[in-house]
């Protein structure tokens, strides 16, 4: 039986731990088909290699990137081809990044939010898309893919913040990031939106401490109970399958979209049952 990303090159950023969303992709796609290539943060390639070996197939040492250097970049491309002559045709964009002052319990109040800071958040969590994009575009094959990680930023979330303002500004950069690349090689370009999943990210919202572990919790009891069809925080698979879908050929006519995987539960107004009661 073939797989649905059979015959394709896929390169996948934001590895971080065997949690991430992108691990679960690059393991996915593997078991697709896929022939996958990692990036990882320069401090952390040791890290990353290690976890990278849980992975179904053996994958290359991962390429050093850091998105906010300009010579990290500028190789990518020569050291993709190396990697995978054939070229890409697939690439997952999982970075996002804010300090401590602009998201989770220990934020400062939004409207004191660094100017600093926040330009660091935009470069990182929303540039960074555009940046990507321009760097592995020469490896690139016609009719490809781009796939990043969004999550919904259309409310103001508790705690989000600045990040929430990030992940707004990305969804503009994907619009012209298809356009773009597009144009160029008809390379298609689209976010997911996913729910929340138990991920590094995840807990930098919510820190560490009892009452902000709590509120991680309520959040996940919420969004299952506003998911029509539930909602699991314990199974980032779901959310995989979705970028790999979306990597492959079956969405050939989709681009500059945001596709949402979080049960419906961003679409539906839920209050608790007791909610009309007053119990």
């Amino acid at each position: 039986m073939s797989g649905l990303l059979d015959g394709k090159t896929v390169l996948i950023t934001g590895i971080i731990t065997d949690a991430s969303i992108a691990f679960h992709t690059a393991k996915m796609a593997q078991e697709q088909g896929a022939k996958v290539i990692i990036t990882g943060i320069p401090e952390r390639l040791r890290l990353i290699d290690r976890i990278a070996k849980r992975l179904p197939a053996e994958v290359p040492p991962a390429i050093p990137l850091d998105v906010t250097d300009e010579d990290d970049l500028a190789a990518l491309s020569d050291k993709i081809a190396e990697l995978a002559p054939e070229g890409l045709d697939a690439v997952m964009h999982s970075i996002a990044f804010a300090p401590k002052t602009l998201m989770g319990p220990d934020a400062v109040p939004f409207l004191e939010g660094p100017g600093p800071d926040v330009a660091r958040a935009f470069q990182i969590s929303a540039w960074s898309y555009a940046s990507l994009a321009r760097a592995v575009l020469p490896v690139m094959n016609e009719g490809g893919s781009i796939v990043g990680m969004d999550f919904d930023p259309r409310t103001a979330m508790p705690d989000y913040n600045w990040m929430g303002v990030a992940k707004a500004a990305l969804e503009s950069v994907n619009r012209y990031v298809a356009r773009e690349v597009g144009y160029a090689k008809r390379i298609r370009s689209n976010l997911v939106a996913a729910g929340p999943i138990k991920t590094l990210a995840a807990k930098a919202i919510s820190g560490t401490a009892t009452d902000d572990a709590k509120k991680l919790t309520m959040l996940n009891e919420y969004w299952d109970g506003a998911s029509p069809i539930g909602w699991d925080v314990n199974d980032p698979t779901v959310v995989a399958k979705s970028v790999c879908a979306l990597m492959s050929d079956w969405l050939a006519g989709s681009t500059g979209s945001i596709v949402y995987v979080d049960g419906g539960a961003s679409h539906n107004t839920w209050f608790p049952e007791n909610f009309i009661s007053g119990e």
